[in-house]
């Protein structure tokens, strides 16, 4: 994904508050970025507030948060989450959706939280990628436009844009760019802070767990597939995913041959696929668009492996 820190300086995260956010959701998404200083004692991450309404937000619950960055002016972000609540299909503000675009165009990495994810796709800043939102905002989704690929997930990271559905899910989310961003120990650190010891995947509650899902518990197997499904569109090399594991590449492999009975990268194929087979029988999506959705570099390649795995062409499931 295209939210990687620099080790130079300090990551910068702007939260876009809209009157009527969820202080929960909110709460689960800014806290583990302030723990993450705490912890480290140092500022990894530079947390800054941008309010729709100007000057400040107030939440359903009727707190308080005053801005410390202004929309249309403050650009210098390395990621910029969207957070709102209530009815966000009626949101129609062209400042907000013109600073969004403006800060895609600048390559900042952008995100929604809760009803966050509609107004990204308000915006037009959600086409080709996939993404999840809070249940009850589904409907509002799909009348936006019924081509987004939406998925019943917790969280959804898809190269620069992170999707998550709220509540305590952000927990979760912010588990997963911290185990990215500083290593899985540290992850879990930020994660024991907060007494969340139950790290479930970006999948969420829709699906079993991976562990129950492909019959292991080896801890570093379950790393692995977590960041494959975190980086469908995006793929990682072999040297990557060791190195999110703590391991080498032989010994992780070794691993996957052993409790899967494939090597490491066959697997990721094999799950990419998969995915690329769901969103053939589910979304009018284009072959091609699919293709790269799911890491593809063009679509006659992943022709050739749709073929080479499910003995047919992708076209056939599309009649």
């Amino acid at each position: 994904m295209v939210i990687s820190p620099s080790s130079e300086r300090t990551f910068r995260v702007g939260f876009l508050l809209l009157d009527g956010f969820a202080l929960m959701s909110y709460s689960a998404a800014v806290e583990p970025l302030r723990a993450a200083n705490l912890l480290a004692g140092r500022a990894l991450y530079d947390l800054a507030h941008a309010c729709a309404a100007g000057a400040q937000a107030i939440s359903s619950s009727g707190a308080v948060v005053p801005a410390t960055a202004e929309v249309g002016r403050d650009f210098d972000f390395d990621l910029v989450l969207v957070v709102a609540g209530g009815d966000p299909s009626a949101f129609r503000d062209a400042k907000i959706f013109r600073w969004l675009r403006q800060l895609a165009r600048r390559g900042v990495a952008l995100g929604g939280v809760s009803g966050g994810p509609v107004i990204l796709a308000s915006a037009g800043l959600m086409d080709g990628r996939r993404m999840t939102v809070h249940w009850e905002h589904v409907a509002a989704l799909q009348e936006i436009s019924p081509s987004l690929m939406v998925q019943r997930s917790l969280y959804v990271i898809d190269r620069d844009r992170v999707t998550c559905a709220g509540g305590i899910a952000p927990l979760d989310m912010m588990h997963a760019l911290l185990t990215e961003h500083h290593g899985p120990g540290f992850a879990r650190q930020v994660s024991d802070w907060f007494m969340h010891t139950d790290i479930r995947p970006s999948g969420g509650p829709q699906r079993a767990g991976l562990a129950e899902r492909y019959g292991t518990t080896t801890p570093a197997i379950i790393l692995a597939i977590e960041a494959m499904e975190n980086h469908v569109a995006d793929p990682l090399d072999l040297k990557q995913l060791a190195g999110l594991c703590g391991l080498g590449q032989r010994q992780l492999n070794r691993l996957f041959d052993e409790r899967l009975g494939r090597s490491t990268m066959a697997f990721y194929r094999d799950l990419r696929l998969e995915k690329a087979r769901n969103l053939l029988t589910q979304s009018p999506l284009t072959i091609t668009e699919i293709a790269l959705a799911t890491g593809f570099a063009s679509s006659a390649h992943f022709s050739k492996s749709f073929r080479d795995s499910f003995s047919v062409p992708p076209s056939a499931l599309r009649r």
